[in-house]
């Protein structure tokens, strides 16, 4: 099953919403440059960048990602950039649920990258149980990366303290343990598709 089925989309329709969130972004790094919110306008265009990933890989490799995918990558770089607006300050539950869903993608792109490596090497073998572990510790590794990147670049990105640190990386949980437990079947093809490109590279 896709993430569209799941969800109740046609691919058309996963389509005109993920360029309408697309355009949104465009929309946030105007009113960034334009009130000097240049941190907003910074996350607008790093956001931007990764909702248009797909259609780079799809232009250079001729892999074509779930549409269901793709609008759930954009939902993701969308809420992380709109909390700039103020909704990061004002509601604390925002970035929780910004962190789970972003948490979501993380883990997806970790565990395919990982069960990629493994169908490759014969050298391999991981235990079933020990791939939701290996999600989970992803997701925590990556979130601490930002954490830092947060702090080194406390002029462009806002820091809130340690307690929303601790916030943060249990949101970061949730969101590994859900894909752990339910959302692995949903980047099969992405598994396929890293698994080319490293047979590819390998190849004399």
């Amino acid at each position: 099953m896709t993430v569209g089925e799941r969800l109740g989309l046609s691919e058309s329709w996963e389509r005109r919403i993920t360029r309408g969130l697309q355009l949104v972004l465009v929309g946030l790094f105007a009113y960034g440059v334009w009130t000097g919110r240049m941190g907003t306008a910074v996350t607008a265009v790093v956001a931007l960048s990764v909702t248009l990933l797909p259609a780079l890989l799809r232009r250079e490799y001729g892999y074509s990602m779930d549409a269901g995918l793709v609008l759930w990558i954009t939902v993701a770089m969308t809420l992380h950039t709109a909390g700039y607006l103020g909704l990061y300050t004002q509601y604390q539950w925002y970035d929780e649920i910004t962190h789970t869903v972003s948490a979501t993608i993380i883990a997806g792109v970790g565990y395919a990258s990982f069960r990629a490596l493994e169908f490759h090497s014969d050298a391999i073998e991981v235990p079933s149980a020990f791939r939701g572990v290996f999600i989970v510790v992803f997701v925590l590794a990556a979130g601490m990366v930002w954490e830092v990147f947060e702090f080194a670049f406390g002029g462009l990105v806002t820091v809130y303290g340690i307690d929303d640190i601790v916030t943060d990386m249990v949101a970061n949980t949730f969101g590994g343990v859900l894909v752990a437990l339910w959302g692995t079947e949903y980047v099969g093809g992405l598994v396929g598709f890293i698994g080319g490109r490293i047979r590819s590279g390998s190849d004399p």
